[in-house]
């Protein structure tokens, strides 16, 4: 590969990268996974760059490689693999007034996402990046109209999740 393109890729990665650590948050329990997934996305990432032909913005390219890398990692991993809670590891900063209900709450989103199959987790993701329809479609390679039902449907079943 060419310095030119190289260049373009690393430069693309970290002004995006972001999205991979979100898509690794949503699909990993802990800290070691985070990174392997992270570095498999981005192995992915760079094996299809050459092939990225800019038809979509190259964030939204960036979702459906990464989803489709985390999806495919993470049912081969239900099969065999089993990890430790994320919520083990304490990420507070001791302060005198510290409100954790933000942090509570998050917990429990993230609890109740991780009850979701995985396509579904990509639609609940996508939703709370604040991708429209449009966008969430073209990421998962799904009908607009598709990518609408599916949301309320999941929407209903986190209702369910966390208001038993």
């Amino acid at each position: 590969m060419n310095k030119q393109l190289e260049h373009s890729f690393v430069e693309l990665l970290e002004t995006h990268q972001n999205i991979v650590h979100k898509v690794c948050r949503l699909y990993t329990n802990n800290y070691d996974a985070h990174n392997d997934l992270f570095q498999e996305i981005t192995i992915q990432l760079w094996k299809a760059y050459p092939k990225f032909r800019g038809d979509a913005k190259f964030s939204t390219w960036m979702y459906r490689v990464g989803l489709n890398t985390a999806i495919t990692l993470y049912r081969k991993s239900k099969r065999t693999i089993n990890t430790t809670e994320f919520d083990t590891v304490q990420f507070k900063i001791k302060a005198d007034e510290y409100d954790d209900t933000e942090e509570q709450q998050l917990k429990l989103l993230y609890s109740a996402v991780h009850e979701l199959n995985d396509i579904e987790k990509a639609l609940v993701f996508l939703y709370l990046e604040d991708k429209n329809y449009k966008e969430i479609s073209e990421t998962m390679g799904i009908s607009e109209v598709n990518a609408r039902v599916k949301m309320n449907r999941v929407k209903t079943k986190l209702r369910t999740i966390l208001n038993p």
